[in-house]
């Protein structure tokens, strides 16, 4: 087994001097939460990180007003126990493709965590797309990361009142849109966006636009990091998935202990040379932390690898005209001087395996029939004896039409030489719906050479060829020889 990176609990930040580098101190299972003050900084992962949570936005808030024909690219209608996907339209039979769904992004999230670790955190989680948007509003209001210490140690005042007033309606919007845009999924977005404005919403509509206005705000305007160093469970088992050829972000201790102030004037050189190492000690890759961790103590579960601490720290170097990379994405075998194994096997295994889902989901749908059946012999006598000495078996035929049309359905039965079907073959199924019919099969019991017989059953949509299945059963008698 490849080895695994230790995870450290640390406590919060010390102060700048007070770093005691082999000191770890286990922490309480919830210690006392601290306000985090994230500072704004830029940088290319930032740029990178923005780009994608504002795609990702546009997506989650635009897919619903996209419509296909007559109705929406994606609704989930559930009081029709319809799902309707691109084009498709699904049905709770086919709930195995959604559960095979998920396991193809759970195979996806491990497979993108042994290479590179938290990185969905970081850039595409919900939790810290929204907190960062609520951020973002925070220092467009409240200004930079010293401001805000500032404003909110002072006394309530009107330009602090305003300030925060204003904060909290924008947020209070935000969340009451991402709930409006979540049910806007479950019923057309545009008739729900006519009875908001005219408040002819329903109960339910109204209880679930309330309930995840309500959490959104709480999650990403209030709790914050909480939910991803104690909600998630994501966060404690990553451990699990790490090795020492894993992708993370990482301080160079080796480059920049002992880490200190030092007069700019300087020179790399000179500051080797005296001693110092590459690390001036200004805080600033603590003070960018949205989970306002230390990266310097180590690997630690609440990281999210969003990479501030990187283009905070390069921008550092930069100005101290050191070389770039003190922080970096990097992996614990480079760390420690050695070669990356980027091919590993547990990395080949989980791609094998999510290549492998991928095929065969991609197979299931392309071969996807919009019809399902089955069909049941009378289970309350085996046989019939017809006044002609024949042999008889009655069946019942459940339908459902998995496509958004009606179709009329015809169905033979096969297997036995001579054989009669008893009963109207043709049977009209409405979009979406399901029917019985009941048959009955008449044999000459002069073929009949064994207890038991396969019988193939087929059904066959009218309107389309394409729409076709089979199903065996059995033709039960009793020998006459």
């Amino acid at each position: 087994m490849p080895d695994k990176i230790p995870t450290r609990d640390v406590t919060p930040a010390p102060a700048v001097g007070q770093h005691d580098p082999g000191q770890a101190v286990q922490q309480e299972m919830y210690a006392k939460r601290r306000h985090i003050y994230v500072r704004e900084i830029k940088g290319l992962f930032q740029r990178i990180r923005r780009s994608a949570n504002w795609v990702l936005m546009a997506l989650f808030f635009g897919i619903p007003w996209v419509t296909l024909g007559d109705r929406p690219a994606v609704l989930f209608d559930l009081p029709a126990r319809e799902f309707h996907i691109l084009g498709g339209t699904f049905y709770p039979q086919e709930f195995i493709l959604l559960s095979w769904l998920l396991i193809i992004c759970a195979f996806g999230l491990f497979l993108i965590t042994v290479f590179a670790g938290r990185v969905w955190c970081g850039y595409t989680c919900p939790q810290s797309v929204w907190t960062f948007l609520y951020i973002w509003v925070e220092h467009r209001l409240e200004g930079p990361r010293h401001r805000r210490i500032k404003l909110d140690k002072q006394p309530m005042d009107a330009d602090k009142a305003w300030r925060k007033t204003v904060k909290h309606i924008i947020w209070l919007a935000i969340a009451f849109a991402t709930g409006a845009t979540f049910v806007g999924y479950f019923t057309p977005i545009r008739e729900l966006a006519v009875d908001i404005a005219t408040f002819g919403v329903g109960g339910w509509a109204i209880f679930w636009i309330g309930f995840f206005t309500v959490f959104t705000y709480l999650n990403a305007g209030w709790l914050r990091e909480q939910v991803c160093i104690y909600m998630c469970p994501y966060a404690r088992f990553q451990s699990v998935m790490f090795d020492k050829d894993t992708l993370i972000v990482s301080y160079d201790a080796a480059r920049g202990e002992p880490r200190g102030p030092r007069k700019k004037r300087l020179s790399y050189e000179q500051a080797r040379a005296a001693g110092h190492g590459d690390c001036i000690d200004c805080d600033l890759c603590v003070q960018v932390c949205p989970t306002g961790i230390d990266i310097r103590e180590g690997l630690q579960y609440e990281c999210i690898t969003c990479a501030a601490c990187i283009d905070a720290c390069d921008s550092v170097m930069d100005r101290m005209g050191y070389p770039r990379g003190l922080i970096r994405y990097t992996t614990e075998h480079a760390l420690e001087g050695g070669k990356t194994h980027i091919v590993r096997p547990r990395l080949l295994g989980y791609l094998a395996a999510l290549l492998v889902m991928l095929g065969l989901f991609a197979w299931a749908i392309a071969g996807r029939t919009p019809l399902e059946f089955d069909v049941e012999r009378d289970r309350h006598q085996l046989y019939q004896m017809t006044q002609d000495g024949r042999i008889s078996n009655v069946y019942t035929i459940n339908i459902r039409n998995l496509d958004d049309r009606d179709h009329t359905y015809r169905f033979s039965v096969e297997g036995l030489p001579g054989l009669t079907l008893v009963g109207n073959d043709r049977v009209t199924v409405g979009a979406g719906e399901s029917r019985r019919h009941t048959f009955e099969v008449i044999v000459d019991s002069e073929v009949i050479d064994r207890p038991s017989h396969e019988l193939q059953v087929t059904l066959q949509a009218i309107e389309d060829d394409d729409i076709r299945q089979q199903h065996e059963t059995r033709f039960i008698g009793e020998i006459r020889r």
